[in-house]
């Protein structure tokens, strides 16, 4: 299937490395031009050098720390003006840090919210222009399986990535006169470093082994097995592509079956 997305500019945040490289990946491997974002520059110089020498084509980059918005105009001032207006962009972060609600201060609160979901904001703002004079564009915003059925010990997720779902839904309305088509996805568990890390802080709170934490969860999944992060990737370029021209405002989870809720 030709999904319609080689030659199209796609802006792909927090991709150095976990579900982010992945997606970036399957981006290039479509034919996308890609512009990758990371706020560790390390990081991000040895990835675009992996997916170079995997794919043989090598993406645009460029160091950006979301919770700051004037790296994320500059970011997006520099992809347009170096490959041409943005038609496609993935919005994602890293996860705030693992805890309860009296864990918190004000100042983890609002840094997890300038993280969550004012950062996607602040990039929507920064590409909406380029995508309403195509009168064609995608966005996928990355979320978490907690906007269906919360994560224990992980309520600063647990309440921005619901902030992500309305935004999406709103815009969706808001912007499809425009063509430009806004969903989101939430990921179960994937076999990234931030679920390790995650799995190490329960394992704490709770006093048992990490892979005590890990058949438990194992239990939960009809599949039995974690996600491969390129299983994330392919469906983020299928919502960003022609082949989906009819979904729109909707929160589709890649979660191996794991969420019982119906709705």
């Amino acid at each position: 299937m030709d999904l319609g997305i080689k030659g199209k500019v796609t802006l792909i945040m927090a991709s150095s490395t976990g579900l982010g490289k992945a997606i970036a990946r399957r981006f290039l491997m479509e034919g996308a031009i890609v512009m990758m974002a990371s706020r560790n520059e390390d990081k991000l110089l040895r990835t675009v050098e992996e997916l170079s020498d995997e794919i043989g084509v090598t993406p645009y980059y460029k160091v950006c720390d979301i919770a700051q918005p004037g790296q994320i105009k500059a970011l997006v001032r520099t992809a347009a003006e170096t490959l041409g207006p943005i038609s496609i962009l993935v919005n994602n972060a890293g996860g705030p840090p693992a805890g309860t609600f009296e864990s918190f201060d004000d100042e983890a609160w609002q840094k997890a919210f300038e993280l969550n979901l004012l950062s996607y904001v602040r990039t929507i703002r920064e590409v909406l222009p380029f995508m309403k004079v195509q009168k064609w564009g995608r966005i996928v915003n990355s979320t978490s399986s907690s906007v269906k059925q919360v994560i224990e010990n992980l309520i600063l997720s647990n309440t921005f990535r619901l902030g992500v779902i309305g935004l999406t839904k709103t815009l969706s309305q808001e912007l499809a006169p425009y063509n430009i088509l806004v969903n989101a996805i939430g990921p179960g568990r994937f076999d990234t470093q931030r679920i390790r890390q995650l799995d190490q802080a329960l394992a704490s709170k709770r006093g048992i082994s990490v892979e005590e934490v890990n058949r438990e969860a194992l239990a939960q999944i009809p599949l039995g097995r974690y996600g491969d992060p390129d299983e994330y990737g392919r469906l983020a370029v299928f919502l960003c592509s022609e082949a989906n021209s009819y979904i729109t405002g909707q929160t589709i989870l890649a979660d191996g079956g794991m969420v019982k809720a119906v709705l």
